[in-house]
């Protein structure tokens, strides 16, 4: 058994699982359906999440209380494992930050666009990017997603 357990431990880490879920604290204002659907995206991925739904003016103060600029900005803010993860960033940059582990506050996709995690749309997709959150304000692109249109 010892060796069974050892063996299953071992090939999910080996092919980038985890045995255990990793927790995500999500805020969000109640009235986002889009951060719904991004947050299901995150638990069918292995997540451990927990939302909470915060007033506009609370969500705004919580974000700069993280490091997450004004324009940077999104509908919704995460934390796992330390890192500020704002917006719809998909799974696989959430994970590659997981695995790096940079010297940054987090990641962050800006705004809303069509067709990143939880705002698919028709199969309309806009180019969009993720940016790797620096201190003072700073940034730098992470990855980038050419979109479809």
């Amino acid at each position: 058994m010892r060796n069974t357990l050892f063996t299953t431990t071992a090939l999910l880490f080996a092919f980038g699982g985890a045995a255990y879920a990793q927790t995500m604290n999500v805020a969000k204002n109640i009235s986002c359906g889009c951060c719904g659907a991004w947050i299901e995206q995150m638990q069918a991925a292995g997540f451990d999440t927990s939302a909470t739904n915060l007033s506009h003016e609370a969500l705004s103060e919580l974000k700069a209380s993280v490091g997450v600029s004004i324009e940077m900005t999104s509908c919704h803010t995460a934390i796992v494992e330390g890192y500020v993860v704002e917006g719809h960033v998909p799974v696989a940059d959430i994970r590659r930050l997981l695995a790096e582990r940079p010297e940054a506050i987090g990641i962050a996709t800006p705004g809303m666009p069509t067709g990143s995690p939880g705002m698919e749309y028709n199969g309309i997709e806009d180019a969009y990017s993720v940016y790797l959150l620096l201190p003072d304000e700073k940034y730098e692109t992470y990855a980038s997603y050419p979109g479809n249109r």
